[in-house]
């Protein structure tokens, strides 16, 4: 479980940044504070 969530977490960080790249930086952050929340944390907060 713990492999899936950091999977979820490097796509969604991917993805915020390369919104940012695209000038979308409203849903860029959003989506890496998601992935952040999902990533380390997300294993405590899942389990």
């Amino acid at each position: 479980m713990e492999t899936v969530l950091w999977v979820i977490a490097v796509i969604l960080v991917i993805s915020g940044i390369v919104s940012l790249v695209r000038g979308a930086i409203l849903m860029g952050a959003l989506l890496i504070v998601a992935g952040l929340l999902v990533g380390p944390g997300g294993v405590s907060i899942l389990t």
